[in-house]
């Protein structure tokens, strides 16, 4: 067991999780600039990889991210070390917060710090996303999925694990008969 390589996985996610509000898809950028591009634990492809799984399983995106990432990099340990490190400056933050934020709620420099920081997570989604479209395949196949699931979850209220889950087996679908295709 590497114990350096566990304590970097530990203090990359502590800072992550430390420096990002938003939750999950704000810290997306900043896992991808971390560990592939400062760290190159994981490559680009494994950050598209990391979104599909940790959406499509049950938990914050954010700790499903860290978990796989820690896994891939070191293991049960790298995994267990890499969630620790995402949860424990919110998990800290929170409970101070808690107490303090009882007392001074009604100041109007509070709601003006909240307000700011709504722009901001709303900017890092915005990059997230912009960062997810860009790696990835664009035919109409995909624009019509991405069309479909937006209407579906945003429009008609489709639950979002149903929604994933279509996707998922139309993905299936599609690929199965895009390769029986490409063997005739």
């Amino acid at each position: 067991m590497n114990i350096q390589k566990l304590w970097a996985l530990f203090c990359t996610f502590f800072k992550i999780g430390a420096f990002t509000f938003g939750g999950g898809y704000a810290m997306i950028p900043l896992i991808q600039k971390e560990t592939v591009e400062n760290k190159h634990w994981i490559t680009d492809e494994d950050i598209l990889e990391i979104i599909a799984i940790a959406e499509s399983t049950p938990g914050p995106i954010a700790i499903n991210s860290a978990t796989f990432v820690g896994y891939r990099t070191a293991g049960v340990a790298g995994a267990f070390c890499a969630t620790l490190g995402v949860v424990l400056p919110s998990f800290c933050i929170i409970l101070g917060i808690s107490y303090i934020l009882r007392e001074f709620q009604e100041l109007k420099v509070i709601q003006y710090a909240f307000g700011g920081i709504r722009v901001g997570v709303l900017a890092l989604l915005f990059k997230a996303l912009w960062s997810m479209y860009q790696k990835s395949k664009k035919n109409w196949v995909s624009y019509a999925v991405m069309a479909g699931a937006f209407t579906l979850t945003a429009f008609l209220k489709v639950d979002v694990l149903i929604v994933i889950i279509s996707c998922a087996v139309f993905g299936l679908i599609t690929s199965l008969l895009a390769h029986r295709r490409a063997q005739k």
